[in-house]
């Protein structure tokens, strides 16, 4: 293997060859955000379609509390597959997990379609859950081990904003369709992208990782250094707040806006639609502004300090139709387009032999923080009301992301072939 760095990652190995320029890797970058794409739209038909699948399951008056159980019930799948399908990413290879993840999802997004009890709905929820969680890392690193590091962060922005562009697809989707036909939909769109995937390979750069015999893939050695644990917690708390507005603000948009005195109807379904469309847009500057600062940390910090402006407007501003709500939702999305910036940054903290672990967890636990946030949300209702309970909750998670930014290290232009930890074989 070439030169190889250490836990910090940023001692330069020299020239790849393997490492090419966007043009040449826009089949890999493509199916990537293809992927992705169908991945955010699976994830985000549950938000559009919570109310109307859980009334036609019998929840009567109290969706509210359903569908938080049935997006607790999602999250935590994620939580849970994030971490292994990251190690099997990791051990061996980001290709097994971008085959095994969207088939699990797809399959259990297809069997959403015919639930007839909620119980079922929560395990199909789980299981879709724990497949989702690996689309997003794996395709990450494969296209981040396989782009020089100048075109590095384009080539990520291009499959995050493809993927989140599937957010605004699920809501249109959910809007005219019947809520069995949406989701199997989706279902039938991970399993056509499948067969696309067969012409996928890992990179060079896991390649020699693994021939080199170094241990990968273990989980516990993201806790078993202080300093590799803290790079870690940091990476899941950037991202924190932008779960807090996709899961609480936007996904509870309906009893927001009768809480808020918004008359007229608001819908779930357009409240995600106007969210996504301005988050690709947001997910599209804030990688060009990365790019043009040529700065990770300073691009992410510029989006923090919008989103609590967002999130304040969104709690206290004097609307009152629904079309003003949709501008304040789709104010949220724009700023909250760090996304794509912060996941980046993350996989670039990390080297060859847990790159895989991290992409796929990181994202994964921000989603699962959700539920925390959801749980305390709910439990200061009673005493706060619905905007107090979001206020709180929110400028919490804003103040921490805050935090961990500042002491989260600049990876931009960082040469990503270094490993963490010494050679050894994997058992």
């Amino acid at each position: 293997m070439g030169p190889v760095a250490r836990a910090r990652g940023g001692v330069n190995a020299g020239r790849h060859p393997e490492l090419v320029p966007l043009r040449q890797a826009r089949g890999v970058v493509l199916l990537a955000g293809l992927g992705y794409f169908v991945d955010i739209f699976d994830l985000l038909l549950f938000a559009v379609l919570r109310i109307p699948s859980v009334r036609d399951l019998g929840a009567g008056d109290r969706t509210l509390e359903v569908g938080t159980l049935l997006q607790n019930t999602q999250l935590v799948g994620m939580m849970l597959g994030g971490l292994a399908w990251g190690v099997l990413g990791d051990r061996r290879g980001r290709r097994s997990v971008l085959f095994g993840s969207i088939a699990l999802y797809s399959v259990a997004t297809l069997a959403n379609a015919t639930v007839t009890t909620v119980e079922q709905y929560v395990a199909w929820r789980f299981i879709a859950g724990f497949g989702l969680a690996g689309e997003l890392g794996a395709a990450l690193t494969l296209v981040s081990e396989r782009v020089e590091a100048r075109a590095r962060g384009t080539a990520t922005t291009i499959v995050t904003a493809l993927g989140v562009m599937g957010g605004a697809a699920a809501a249109v989707a959910g809007e005219f369709l019947p809520w069995r036909t949406a989701y199997a939909l989706g279902g039938a769109m991970g399993l056509a992208l499948l067969a696309l995937r067969f012409t996928v390979r890992d990179s060079a750069m896991f390649a020699r990782t693994r021939a080199a015999g170094r241990e990968r893939g273990n989980v516990l050695r993201l806790l078993d250094d202080r300093g590799r644990a803290l790079r870690y917690l940091r990476s899941i708390v950037v991202g924190v707040p932008v779960w807090f507005t996709l899961g609480v603000l936007v996904t509870f948009a309906p009893e927001f806006a009768r809480a808020l005195g918004v008359e007229g109807e608001v819908t779930a379904g357009r409240a995600v639609l106007v969210y996504y469309v301005f988050a690709t847009v947001g997910d599209l500057s804030c990688g060009l502004l990365s790019q043009r600062l040529k700065s990770r940390r300073r691009a992410v910090a510029i989006y923090l300090a919008a989103t609590a402006l967002s999130v304040t407007a969104y709690l206290a501003a004097p609307v009152a139709t629904p079309a003003g709500f949709y501008v304040l939702c789709g104010g949220i999305g724009f700023t909250t387009g760090f996304w794509a910036v912060m996941v980046t940054m993350a996989a670039e903290q990390f080297g060859t032999d847990l790159r895989a672990t991290v992409a796929s967890s990181v994202p994964t636990f921000v989603r699962a923080s959700a539920v925390p946030m959801t749980l305390a949300f709910l439990a200061l209702r009673p005493a706060l009301g619905m905007i107090g309970a979001a206020a709180l909750v929110g400028a919490a998670s804003i103040a921490a992301a805050a935090v961990a930014l500042r002491f989260q290290s600049e990876t931009y232009g960082r040469d990503l072939d270094f490993t963490e930890l010494p050679a050894g074989r994997t058992p």
